[in-house]
């Protein structure tokens, strides 16, 4: 079903039972129609249920549950140092994002937000935090320097959000959470929202949410038969010259490479080039991260370069195109770099650049997350390298190998005489 069809047939916001004022405040946003993530989710969570949902990213989960993190709260007070709600992010991209969507909806409520995060000086957060937070949305290590120095209490935490909750364990903090959620009052609510269910994200579930209720929505198959996947074959030196001829004719695109000094030295080439580009990796810091997303948000810049670090603290609507510079060696990295387009029922373009040598793991990469990509020798590519012009063009990947049959090694292969019974 297409965004427009569903729009027919979801609810408007103001028959979820929620606030007046809230639903206001989100039509003067022009949100007036929940996507089917907020759709399952909401209704759970203002009854106080425990909710495991999974959906791919951009698909609204942010207010997903800041939507009823904020009406639970809305008319109580908080206690200085104590927030009531908490919400847990793995980068403070996503911090700076979740706190910027959630800060007018929850003023509309007479509710203060607060955020804390690394990179930053501690002692501006812990002045914020003597004041009344309602909301306090923070990554775990900065989280965890403030409870260490007496600075925030997490007792009266009623509702606590894990987002993003795989990308949380891949970054190693399963430890660091499970320890926070701990710290709650037994008995509080806890939602947790992820594009993906297993390994670590499980182990936090079984502890901590045993008795939830489960949505799937938005499947990444939908995401995937709005996004086209390219792989553009050009030889190893010519990679800088390749990415400018293909960035140049397509405007708000996100570039990934594998290191922060290759981020950096890629934007400075594509700049040189004429190109506005800009770098954002975890060598820079906070401030200098948040002018250049800034930038790209704006449109002041056409092309950002990003490390993986970064692929999920990228939330920017209308980025047509994803490319791999440095393909990722893994498809979970693939998936959540490609989901950077093709965002909230927008179409979408992933080129992956690959040279003759690296070709087959980038076949092996996007098997695995199961994609369908058109292959493109640069010599034979059409020009321009537009997307449009690309989707017309190339050829399938090549088949998968079948194991060669054939004797053992030490000679022909005998046939297995059944064991006798004893």
């Amino acid at each position: 079903m297409n965004p427009a069809d569903r729009s027919l047939v979801l609810p408007s916001f103001d028959r979820l039972h929620l606030p007046s004022s809230l639903v206001e405040a989100l039509a003067r946003q022009g949100i007036e129609r929940p996507s089917p993530i907020q759709t399952a989710v909401i209704p759970a969570a203002l009854d106080g249920h425990d909710v495991l949902g999974r959906a791919r990213t951009g698909s609204g989960k942010t207010l997903a549950f800041g939507i009823p993190v904020l009406a639970r709260l809305a008319g109580r007070p908080s206690r200085p140092k104590a927030p009531r709600a908490l919400i847990l992010l793995p980068t403070r991209e996503l911090a700076t994002q979740v706190h910027d969507a959630l800060a007018p909806l929850a003023q509309a409520l007479g509710l203060r937000t607060t955020t804390v995060y690394g990179g930053v000086p501690i002692n501006r957060q812990i002045t914020a935090l003597k004041g009344r937070t309602d909301v306090l949305v923070a990554t775990p290590g900065r989280l965890g320097d403030l409870l260490d120095r007496r600075c925030v209490t997490l007792d009266g935490v009623e509702i606590t959000v894990l987002d993003e909750a795989d990308h949380l364990c891949d970054l190693g903090f399963f430890k660091p959470i499970d320890a926070l959620l701990s710290k709650t009052p037994a008995g509080s609510q806890r939602l947790l929202l992820s594009a993906t269910l297993d390994g670590d994200v499980d182990r936090l579930v079984r502890r901590h949410l045993p008795d939830h209720r489960l949505f799937e929505v938005d499947e990444v198959d939908d995401q995937v038969e709005s996004m086209e996947h390219h792989v553009l074959i050009t030889p190893h030196e010519s990679r800088v010259t390749t990415a400018y001829d293909l960035l140049r004719v397509n405007p708000r695109s996100i570039v990934f490479t594998r290191t922060r000094r290759g981020a950096t030295r890629l934007a400075r080439q594509l700049s040189q080039r004429g190109l506005t580009a800009v770098d954002l990796h975890g060598d820079l810091t906070q401030k200098h991260r948040e002018r250049n997303l800034g930038r790209f948000s704006r449109g002041e810049a056409s092309v950002v370069v990003a490390t993986d670090v970064a692929a999920r603290g990228i939330h920017v609507d209308g980025i047509g195109l994803v490319v791999h510079y440095d393909a990722p060696a893994e498809h979970k990295a693939y998936l959540h770099r490609s989901g950077r387009t093709a965002r909230a029922g927008a179409a979408g373009s992933v080129v992956t650049l690959a040279t003759p040598e690296t070709l087959g793991d980038v076949i092996a990469v996007q098997r695995k997350a199961g994609v369908e990509a058109r292959h493109h020798r640069v010599e034979s590519a059409p020009s321009p390298l537009t997307v449009a012009s690309l989707s017309g063009a190339g050829e399938p990947a090549p088949a998968a190998k079948a194991p060669a049959a054939g004797p053992r090694r030490g000679g022909p292969a005998r046939r297995r005489r059944p064991a006798r019974r004893r």
